[in-house]
Protein backbone atom coordinates (compact mmCIF):
# COMPACT_ATOMS: atom_id res chain seq x y z
CA UNK A 1 0.00 0.00 0.00
CA UNK A 2 1.21 3.59 -0.66
CA UNK A 3 2.50 5.61 2.12
CA UNK A 4 -0.33 8.30 2.61
CA UNK A 5 1.16 10.35 5.42
CA UNK A 6 1.15 13.57 5.55
CA UNK A 7 3.85 15.26 5.72
CA UNK A 8 5.43 18.03 8.39
CA UNK A 9 7.85 21.27 7.67
CA UNK A 10 9.87 21.94 10.56
CA UNK A 11 10.88 25.58 10.44
CA UNK A 12 12.98 27.18 13.15
CA UNK A 13 14.67 31.23 12.81
CA UNK A 14 18.28 31.41 14.41
CA UNK A 15 20.95 34.26 15.65
CA UNK A 16 24.09 32.78 17.38
CA UNK A 17 22.38 29.94 18.67
CA UNK A 18 25.45 27.24 18.73
CA UNK A 19 24.46 26.42 22.53
CA UNK A 20 20.94 25.26 21.44
CA UNK A 21 20.29 24.72 17.55
CA UNK A 22 21.94 20.98 17.94
CA UNK A 23 19.52 19.53 20.37
CA UNK A 24 16.78 21.07 18.53
CA UNK A 25 18.08 19.71 15.09
CA UNK A 26 18.19 16.71 16.55
CA UNK A 27 14.69 16.49 18.45
CA UNK A 28 13.01 17.19 14.88
CA UNK A 29 14.78 14.75 12.11
CA UNK A 30 11.60 13.19 12.33
CA UNK A 31 10.17 15.99 10.02
CA UNK A 32 10.26 15.80 6.23
CA UNK A 33 12.09 18.81 5.47
CA UNK A 34 13.76 21.15 7.95
CA UNK A 35 14.65 24.65 7.13
CA UNK A 36 16.58 26.85 9.13
CA UNK A 37 16.73 31.18 8.46
CA UNK A 38 19.67 32.08 10.07
CA UNK A 39 19.86 36.24 10.59
CA UNK A 40 24.01 35.96 9.77
CA UNK A 41 25.44 34.24 13.03
CA UNK A 42 28.96 34.99 14.39
CA UNK A 43 29.59 32.10 16.53
CA UNK A 44 28.92 28.73 14.30
CA UNK A 45 25.44 28.48 14.47
CA UNK A 46 25.45 28.57 10.62
CA UNK A 47 28.58 26.66 9.73
CA UNK A 48 26.96 23.89 11.70
CA UNK A 49 23.77 23.81 9.88
CA UNK A 50 25.14 24.05 6.64
CA UNK A 51 27.06 21.24 7.09
CA UNK A 52 24.17 19.46 8.51
CA UNK A 53 22.84 17.22 5.82
CA UNK A 54 18.91 16.76 6.87
CA UNK A 55 18.87 21.02 7.40
CA UNK A 56 17.79 23.73 4.50
CA UNK A 57 19.99 27.07 5.73
CA UNK A 58 18.80 30.63 4.47
CA UNK A 59 20.70 33.41 5.87
CA UNK A 60 18.09 36.26 5.55
CA UNK A 61 18.66 39.48 7.67
CA UNK A 62 16.68 40.04 10.80
CA UNK A 63 14.19 43.49 11.07
CA UNK A 64 11.74 42.05 14.05
CA UNK A 65 10.93 38.87 14.66
CA UNK A 66 7.16 38.66 12.98
CA UNK A 67 8.99 39.74 9.74
CA UNK A 68 11.32 36.82 10.13
CA UNK A 69 9.08 34.65 10.42
CA UNK A 70 6.79 35.26 8.23
CA UNK A 71 9.55 35.09 5.66
CA UNK A 72 10.90 31.75 7.22
CA UNK A 73 6.73 30.39 7.22
CA UNK A 74 7.02 31.07 3.03
CA UNK A 75 10.33 28.81 2.80
CA UNK A 76 8.10 25.32 3.78
CA UNK A 77 6.70 23.58 0.60
CA UNK A 78 4.32 21.23 3.33
CA UNK A 79 1.49 22.22 4.45
CA UNK A 80 1.57 21.28 8.36
CA UNK A 81 4.93 23.11 9.72
CA UNK A 82 6.15 22.99 13.02
CA UNK A 83 7.72 26.36 14.02
CA UNK A 84 9.70 26.49 16.80
CA UNK A 85 12.30 28.65 18.32
CA UNK A 86 16.11 27.37 18.48
CA UNK A 87 16.00 26.60 22.54
CA UNK A 88 13.32 24.78 22.25
CA UNK A 89 13.15 20.24 21.88
CA UNK A 90 10.52 17.88 21.12
CA UNK A 91 10.58 14.99 23.17
CA UNK A 92 10.03 11.24 21.66
CA UNK A 93 6.55 11.69 23.26
CA UNK A 94 5.51 14.86 21.97
CA UNK A 95 7.04 13.75 18.23
CA UNK A 96 4.63 10.66 18.36
CA UNK A 97 1.19 13.13 19.23
CA UNK A 98 2.62 15.37 16.35
CA UNK A 99 2.41 12.58 13.90
CA UNK A 100 -0.64 10.67 15.06
CA UNK A 101 -2.37 14.39 15.09
CA UNK A 102 -1.65 15.62 11.64
CA UNK A 103 -2.84 11.82 10.40
CA UNK A 104 -5.91 12.12 12.02
CA UNK A 105 -9.11 13.22 10.50
CA UNK A 106 -9.39 16.17 13.25
CA UNK A 107 -10.70 19.53 11.76
CA UNK A 108 -8.50 21.70 13.97
CA UNK A 109 -5.83 23.37 11.64
CA UNK A 110 -3.39 24.42 14.54
CA UNK A 111 -2.53 23.78 17.88
CA UNK A 112 -1.29 25.15 20.87
CA UNK A 113 1.47 23.70 22.61
CA UNK A 114 2.36 24.08 26.52
CA UNK A 115 6.39 24.03 27.13
CA UNK A 116 8.34 23.15 30.25
CA UNK A 117 10.52 26.02 31.18
CA UNK A 118 14.22 24.60 32.22
CA UNK A 119 16.35 27.23 34.12
CA UNK A 120 20.26 25.67 32.77
CA UNK A 121 18.91 22.01 33.15
CA UNK A 122 16.38 22.07 35.87
CA UNK A 123 12.96 22.44 35.26
CA UNK A 124 11.10 25.97 36.31
CA UNK A 125 7.64 25.29 37.51
CA UNK A 126 6.44 28.58 38.30
CA UNK A 127 7.86 32.49 38.35
CA UNK A 128 4.60 33.24 35.30
CA UNK A 129 5.82 30.29 32.76
CA UNK A 130 3.58 27.59 34.38
CA UNK A 131 0.41 28.48 31.96
CA UNK A 132 2.46 29.43 29.11
CA UNK A 133 1.33 27.90 25.81
CA UNK A 134 1.96 29.15 21.94
CA UNK A 135 1.11 28.11 18.70
CA UNK A 136 3.64 25.73 17.43
CA UNK A 137 1.77 23.28 14.66
CA UNK A 138 -0.56 24.79 12.57
CA UNK A 139 -1.39 24.06 8.42
CA UNK A 140 0.51 26.98 6.47
CA UNK A 141 -2.82 27.63 4.03
CA UNK A 142 -5.00 28.31 7.06
CA UNK A 143 -2.36 30.94 8.95
CA UNK A 144 -0.26 33.83 8.84
CA UNK A 145 1.60 35.97 11.68
CA UNK A 146 -0.21 39.35 11.92
CA UNK A 147 2.10 42.63 11.41
CA UNK A 148 0.32 44.34 14.11
CA UNK A 149 3.30 42.96 16.32
CA UNK A 150 7.10 42.69 16.24
CA UNK A 151 7.96 40.91 19.14
CA UNK A 152 6.25 37.81 20.75
CA UNK A 153 4.52 37.12 17.63
CA UNK A 154 0.92 36.32 16.87
CA UNK A 155 0.00 33.71 14.80
CA UNK A 156 -3.84 34.69 13.22
CA UNK A 157 -5.41 31.17 12.38
CA UNK A 158 -8.33 30.49 10.14
CA UNK A 159 -10.47 27.41 11.58
CA UNK A 160 -10.58 25.61 15.13
CA UNK A 161 -7.31 25.08 17.32
CA UNK A 162 -6.65 22.09 19.11
CA UNK A 163 -4.28 21.60 22.78
CA UNK A 164 -1.34 19.17 22.66
CA UNK A 165 -1.33 16.88 25.75
CA UNK A 166 2.34 16.88 25.72
CA UNK A 167 4.64 19.77 26.53
CA UNK A 168 7.83 21.36 24.58
CA UNK A 169 10.66 21.59 26.45
CA UNK A 170 11.74 25.30 26.25
CA UNK A 171 15.86 25.92 27.49
CA UNK A 172 14.80 29.54 28.37
CA UNK A 173 18.15 29.97 30.38
CA UNK A 174 21.54 29.28 29.30
CA UNK A 175 23.60 31.66 31.67
CA UNK A 176 23.00 35.06 33.23
CA UNK A 177 24.44 37.06 30.13
CA UNK A 178 22.34 35.29 27.80
CA UNK A 179 18.94 35.54 28.99
CA UNK A 180 19.17 39.38 29.97
CA UNK A 181 20.39 39.89 26.43
CA UNK A 182 17.28 38.32 25.30
CA UNK A 183 14.91 40.60 27.88
CA UNK A 184 16.80 43.67 26.81
CA UNK A 185 16.18 43.35 22.67
CA UNK A 186 12.89 42.14 23.37
CA UNK A 187 12.38 45.45 25.75
CA UNK A 188 13.78 47.47 22.45
CA UNK A 189 11.37 45.95 20.12
CA UNK A 190 8.44 45.98 22.23
CA UNK A 191 9.21 50.02 22.92
CA UNK A 192 9.39 50.05 18.62
CA UNK A 193 5.88 48.14 18.84
CA UNK A 194 4.36 50.88 21.27
CA UNK A 195 5.94 54.03 19.84
CA UNK A 196 4.54 53.27 16.53
CA UNK A 197 1.12 52.55 18.07
CA UNK A 198 1.37 56.12 19.50
CA UNK A 199 2.36 54.95 23.59
CA UNK A 200 3.84 57.67 25.32
CA UNK A 201 6.29 57.43 27.92
CA UNK A 202 6.31 58.70 31.50
CA UNK A 203 8.20 58.69 34.38
CA UNK A 204 5.74 57.25 36.63
CA UNK A 205 5.25 54.33 34.02
CA UNK A 206 9.18 53.79 34.34
CA UNK A 207 8.83 53.41 38.09
CA UNK A 208 6.00 51.07 38.24
CA UNK A 209 5.72 49.00 35.19
CA UNK A 210 9.24 47.14 36.63
CA UNK A 211 8.64 47.26 39.99
CA UNK A 212 5.05 45.06 39.15
CA UNK A 213 6.61 42.99 36.73
CA UNK A 214 8.72 41.71 39.26
CA UNK A 215 5.96 41.04 41.84
CA UNK A 216 3.55 39.57 39.56
CA UNK A 217 6.26 37.15 38.47
CA UNK A 218 7.84 36.34 41.53
CA UNK A 219 4.83 36.67 43.66
CA UNK A 220 1.24 36.45 42.06
CA UNK A 221 2.89 34.00 39.72
CA UNK A 222 4.68 32.27 42.33
CA UNK A 223 7.94 32.52 41.59
CA UNK A 224 9.32 32.58 45.11
CA UNK A 225 8.42 28.68 44.60
CA UNK A 226 11.38 28.37 42.22
CA UNK A 227 14.01 29.62 45.05
CA UNK A 228 16.61 31.76 43.50
CA UNK A 229 16.06 30.48 40.05
CA UNK A 230 12.74 32.84 40.49
CA UNK A 231 14.08 35.76 41.86
CA UNK A 232 16.54 35.30 38.93
CA UNK A 233 14.27 34.79 36.36
CA UNK A 234 11.51 37.48 38.07
CA UNK A 235 14.35 40.31 38.18
CA UNK A 236 15.81 39.63 34.86
CA UNK A 237 11.85 40.06 33.39
CA UNK A 238 11.90 43.44 35.50
CA UNK A 239 14.81 44.33 33.71
CA UNK A 240 13.41 44.09 30.38
CA UNK A 241 10.39 45.87 30.97
CA UNK A 242 12.60 48.76 32.48
CA UNK A 243 14.80 48.49 29.24
CA UNK A 244 11.17 49.33 27.39
CA UNK A 245 10.90 52.19 28.89
CA UNK A 246 13.73 53.69 28.25
CA UNK A 247 13.93 52.89 24.52
CA UNK A 248 10.46 53.95 24.58
CA UNK A 249 11.99 57.72 25.77
CA UNK A 250 14.65 57.59 23.37
CA UNK A 251 12.34 57.18 21.17
CA UNK A 252 10.04 59.88 21.09
CA UNK A 253 13.40 62.18 22.05
CA UNK A 254 15.09 61.24 18.85
CA UNK A 255 11.22 61.69 16.87
CA UNK A 256 11.11 65.09 18.83
CA UNK A 257 14.68 66.37 17.42
CA UNK A 258 14.27 65.29 13.94
CA UNK A 259 10.79 67.19 14.04
CA UNK A 260 12.74 70.31 15.29
CA UNK A 261 15.60 69.94 12.87
CA UNK A 262 12.88 69.72 9.77
CA UNK A 263 10.94 72.52 11.10
CA UNK A 264 10.91 75.61 8.86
Amino acid sequence: MPNTQKKVSALIITYNEIGYIQQCIESVLFADEIIVVDSYSTDGTYEYLVNHPKVKVIQHPFSNFTAQKAFTLKQATNDWVLFLDADEVVTKKLQSEIITTINSNSDNVAYWFYRKFMFQNKPLNFSGWQTDKNYRLFRKSKAQFSDKKIVHETLEVEGSSGIFKEKLIHYCYKDYKDYKGKMLKYGRLKAKEAFYREKKFTYLLMVTKPLWKFFNHYFLRLGILDGKKGITISYLNAIGVLEYCKELKRLEKKNGLAYYLVMP
